[in-house]
């Protein structure tokens, strides 16, 4: 399909730069599938848009700091650059992009943070070698410490990855700490917030239990590629970055059972579904799954596994507009995101939401 179908003009002041307090008090836009108008509401509202026995799918994976900024070391020339780890591929290696890319060769060293005076602070330091260099700035990193070492220097010296549409516009600081990581996050390893999930509260968690709806969780590693704009002209010419997901045993049976008792599957977010779509067999039940997914959905894809999803706006010519379009039809998609700019509705991340039902 062109790419160019999936394009709007997005007003600057649609973008939010912060969240909305409480969490739940964020809009949400209703969009069934039929031609019935769309309906205003807040997330605040969800146990009463669902029905007892639906089950919430959420991604319970944790942001990682994983902005670094270093200082290319070659004989006697130094350039500074910028990392975006996007995807762990081994105890003591990365993908990441690297900007400005042009200033990396294979075989290069990257230093991040200071030389450290004694070795109780070693860690203040932290060297990768440059093993591979792909497309659009994509690098494999490996770096001088393995497993929880790596992991604890990463902490230490990187920045929490807040996207570019607001991180070019302020700081980062402490209370996005807070902000930017579902009250449920568990496992490290994403460098990007599942946004969807920003917007639960343990309040909110208690209604919707009293209502009758679980929750069960998986657990995607959300890569910066997903957030990319498209540049293909075409979606037949554009490559997914793989992200590793797990879906357990038990979740996939709890899963199976929910629905064939009559409940609805509810994605908490495009990448639960991507997950829950790759896992899922041609008959629509959910197979354990643990590995990577460079799933990529555009409309005529048949989904077998989600019956509703709750997600956040998305960029014009993105992979997550595609997504929504094919679940819920680009037009109706294309008239509902113009209703939600005409009516002050708060995009991208730290926005508002949305609840479709599939078409």
């Amino acid at each position: 399909m062109r790419v160019d179908l999936f394009d709007f003009d997005l007003p600057e002041s649609s973008i939010a730069l912060r969240p909305v307090e409480p969490r739940d008090a964020a809009r949400m836009l209703v969009v069934r599938p039929d031609e019935s108008p769309f309906e205003d509401r807040f997330v605040r509202d969800l146990p009463d848009l669902l029905q007892p026995g639906d089950v919430l799918v959420l991604n319970d994976t944790k942001v990682i700091p994983s902005r670094l900024y270093g200082l290319r070391v070659r004989e006697e020339t130094a350039a500074r650059v910028e990392i975006m780890l996007h995807k762990r591929e081994s105890a003591d290696s990365w993908r990441a992009f690297a900007r400005p890319a042009k200033k990396l060769n294979v075989g290069d060293r990257i230093r991040f943070g200071e030389a450290a005076e004694s070795t109780a602070c070693e860690l203040v330091r932290l060297d990768a070698e440059v093993e591979e260099k792909g497309e659009g700035g994509d690098v494999r990193l490996r770096f001088s410490f393995s497993g929880p070492f790596l992991d604890e220097a990463i902490a230490r010296l990187g920045e929490l990855p807040l996207p570019p549409y607001i991180a070019g516009k302020r700081p980062t600081d402490d209370k996005d700490l807070r902000d930017y990581q579902t009250v449920y996050a568990k496992d490290e390893g994403a460098v990007a917030a599942p946004t969807a999930g920003l917007h639960f509260t343990e309040s909110l968690f208690r209604r919707l239990e009293e209502r009758g709806i679980a929750r069960h969780f998986v657990t995607l590693h959300v890569g910066a590629g997903t957030f990319l704009p498209v540049k293909a002209e075409d979606t037949a010419e554009h490559r997914m970055h793989a992200e590793w997901g797990t879906v357990t045993e038990a979740t996939a049976r709890a899963l199976n059972e929910a629905r064939a008792r009559g409940g609805r599957i509810v994605a908490v977010g495009t990448t639960s579904l991507r997950l829950l779509e790759s896992a899922a067999r041609e008959d629509g039940t959910i197979a354990p799954f643990s590995g990577d997914t460079a799933i990529f959905i555009t409309p005529g894809y048949r989904f077998k596994a989600v019956d509703v999803l709750m997600t956040n706006f998305h960029l014009p010519r993105s992979t997550l507009f595609m997504l929504v379009s094919a679940f819920a039809g680009l037009e109706r998609m294309r008239a509902a995101y113009a209703h939600a700019i005409e009516t002050g509705y708060r995009f991208y991340s730290y926005g508002d939401s949305s609840l479709l039902f599939r078409r």
